[in-house]
């Protein structure tokens, strides 16, 4: 069930990077490099992780400012992120284990500090300015965390599955 308040946002944000981080935690780095068959590794997961928070931040800011909000990023659209996904983990593909896990941590960290320096309203008042829809900023920050660290740990533990 969505977060419909700033208090049901940041609880559902921490609970679930929390179990995200304590799986994480454990998991070697040679596992954790280890390609599917999509060319897509746990390390890769939680690169993109990282960097959605970014996103999310950014298009926040941006609408806030009145500036144009592109989405998902400049010169993408939703229906290219096959592409835009292939080409973050390329862009990524330098970034060893630690430093993945570093970045969602520091990322996870701006994304509370921005979703408690907002009011219920300008979380949940009404569309994010900028979005060309009626997602909430809070649902864009739910979506962008906390949905974001459950499928990434559904993903890993099939993988860690799969690899036992």
């Amino acid at each position: 069930m969505p977060a419909i308040t700033k208090k049901d946002l940041l609880t559902l944000s921490e609970k679930e990077y929390a179990k995200l981080s304590k799986l994480i935690a454990v998991i070697p780095e040679d596992a954790a490099l280890v390609k599917d068959e999509d060319d897509t590794s746990i390390k890769d997961v939680i690169a993109h992780r990282a960097h959605w928070i970014d996103l999310f931040l950014g298009w926040e800011a941006d609408g806030r400012a009145g500036k144009t909000v592109h989405f998902p990023a400049e010169g993408y659209k939703w229906n290219d992120l096959k592409r835009y996904n292939a080409d973050l983990r390329q862009k990524q593909a330098g970034l060893d284990w630690n430093a993945a896990k570093s970045m969602l941590d520091d990322r996870y960290k701006l994304l509370m500090e921005r979703i408690e320096s907002l009011s219920e309203k300008a979380l949940y008042g009404g569309p994010m300015p900028g979005a060309k829809n009626n997602w909430t900023a809070g649902r864009f920050a739910e979506a962008s965390g906390a949905s974001h660290f459950r499928s990434a740990g559904k993903y890993i533990r099939a993988r860690l599955r799969a690899a036992a």
